[in-house]
């Protein structure tokens, strides 16, 4: 089972920070969640370092990634 992790992100359309629940097992994938503020999708992107640590990158619909 894997333990989800709690990161802190900022919506690129509204700029709130919302904390979201990312699952280890999302690492080198990308899909759309709606901003729990705004409702517009926000695109994220999630990989992993070489020691395990989560990264999460989000981006609007107009921005280029």
């Amino acid at each position: 089972m894997h333990h989800l992790t709690e990161k802190t992100i900022r919506c690129p359309y509204c700029g709130e920070k919302i904390s979201v629940l990312i699952d280890p097992a999302d690492a080198d994938q990308q899909y759309i969640e709606d901003c729990q503020v705004c409702c517009r999708p926000i695109n994220f992107c999630i990989s992993q370092t070489a020691m395990g640590e989560l990264l999460v990158d989000v981006y609007g619909d107009n921005d280029a990634y």
